[in-house]
């Protein structure tokens, strides 16, 4: 018992010590090295530093206080914490957009909106069906009726709203309609003007913005330079402007040119092609320029001429050899035996009897999405650089996937019942991230 109890004794003043030399060590500690008072200097510190900060802040002067005004950071964190609920922009999704619509309120009068009923090239077929002027606004030049009624392209609201939808369907970039200044289409007004808020609302919403040039009148290989130079200079040093890396390293600005085969493939040489001493090449205005393929011939056409790439626009499939979707697959072949981009487009449908009352040959039905889905299924299978969607807001030719609403009046307007006005939106969404997903996998064989 005698020697349990000094046994007892000595492990009591062995344990003592121990605590005793685990405490001078645990002193001689600094806060950094203790994980006992990491969290408190912590806190310390940080309170330290915004003290400091707020005291620099009352410091400077009124300008250099305005960019961190307190109403404008809660707008800018409002937004980002907005952006978060979207799904992140897949930029090798494109859209086309277009710019050219009008009403009173911003532009005194309804620009698009009040389309003519175009004429068939028969004269004894254009007398079958009605001709003159569509009158907004219960009578639009559409065979749906937008959500936001016949919008201004202007109105600062509706460019926002239209960011928002892009965002809600993952597209990157829009594809806008363009004509040079003081030119326009046969039914609109000069759209130049409005590009520098588009950017701007583009960029708020980390959207991409590229020039689908349009045939305006007189256009040819001396005024596309001159123009393209126009546009670079102009807006090339906006962050909404795309630029593509192409395999050589290059970071260009990317070009979609419609009805590109009304100039001769001679004449887009001399623009195009390295060797031409008028050429844009090797320029500070060099691009990627994108042609449009609507006859099987027209592939060797573009090759020749020295464009970068081909795209199909048109939604109708069977339309052109182009938007036949049969085709893509051997127009890849074609493109990448050739080194040239390929951009099949895509669309959830077609219907434009509102404007040309004697095409319902090409009206293409939309299914209820059906239509949309086996034209990106299609895309797919082709392995595609890009894909582009006719349209976001084409209404006159019904390619939009813009949000549409059930209308009745002086005028039968088609709608997406039973599936809700973002109906187009969501798939876009959905074949955004099977696309990246898609492309990941091709890049990882």
């Amino acid at each position: 018992m005698a020697r349990f109890r000094l046994k007892s004794c000595i492990s009591l003043i062995a344990l003592a010590l121990l605590l005793l030399i685990i405490t001078l060590v645990l002193k001689t500690l600094t806060p950094e090295d203790s994980p006992f008072h990491r969290p408190v200097e912590v806190q310390v510190d940080l309170h330290r530093q915004t003290a400091s900060q707020n005291q620099r802040e009352y410091n400077k002067r009124p300008e250099e206080i305005k960019m961190s005004d307190p109403a404008e950071s809660d707008r800018d964190a409002e937004l980002e914490s907005t952006l978060r609920k979207y799904p992140p922009p897949n930029y090798y999704l494109h859209a086309f957009y277009y710019i050219w619509y009008g009403n009173p309120k911003f532009d005194g009068k309804y620009i698009h909106w009040d389309h003519p009923q175009l004429p068939h090239w028969d004269a004894q077929v254009a007398q079958q069906y009605p001709q003159g002027r569509h009158v907004p606004p219960e009578d639009i030049g559409a065979n749906y009726y937008p959500s936001l009624g016949p919008y201004s392209s202007r109105d600062p609201a509706v460019l926002e709203a239209h960011m928002q939808q892009l965002r809600t369907a993952a597209i990157g970039v829009i594809a806008v309609s363009w004509y040079p200044p003081s030119t326009n289409d046969d039914n609109g007004e000069p759209l130049d003007e409005i590009m520098p808020s588009l950017l701007e609302v583009a960029h708020k919403y980390h959207i991409k913005v590229v020039f689908h040039i349009e045939p305006y009148k007189g256009r040819d290989e001396v005024n596309m330079f001159t123009n393209v130079k126009y546009i670079i200079e102009k807006y090339g040093d906006h962050p909404a402007f795309f630029k593509y890396r192409t395999n050589a390293g290059k970071l260009l600005p990317l070009f979609y040119v419609y009805d590109s085969y009304l100039i001769n493939s001679e004449q887009w040489a001399k623009l195009l092609k390295h060797t031409e001493s008028g050429s844009i090449r090797d320029t500070p205005y060099d691009g990627i320029f994108i042609a449009l393929l609507v006859e099987e011939k027209h592939k060797r056409e573009i090759l020749t001429a020295g464009f970068d790439g081909i795209y199909t626009y048109f939604a109708t499939n069977g339309f052109t050899y182009g938007s036949t979707q049969r085709n893509w697959v051997s127009i890849k072949a074609f493109c990448e035996d050739n080194d040239l981009l390929f951009i099949p487009s895509v669309g959830p449908g077609y219907i434009d009897t509102s404007i040309r009352p004697w095409n319902f040959k090409n009206t293409r039905n939309r299914i209820n999405g059906k239509y949309y889905e086996t034209s990106l299924s299609s895309a797919l299978e082709s392995r595609p650089d890009f894909i582009s969607v006719t349209s976001f807001n084409e209404w006159h030719e019904g390619t939009q996937i813009e949000t549409a609403v059930p209308k009745t009046g002086l005028s039968v307007y088609l709608d997406y019942l039973p599936n809700k006005p973002t109906i187009y939106l969501e798939i876009t969404r959905k074949w955004a991230a099977i696309f990246g997903g898609e492309r990941q996998r091709w890049q990882d064989l």
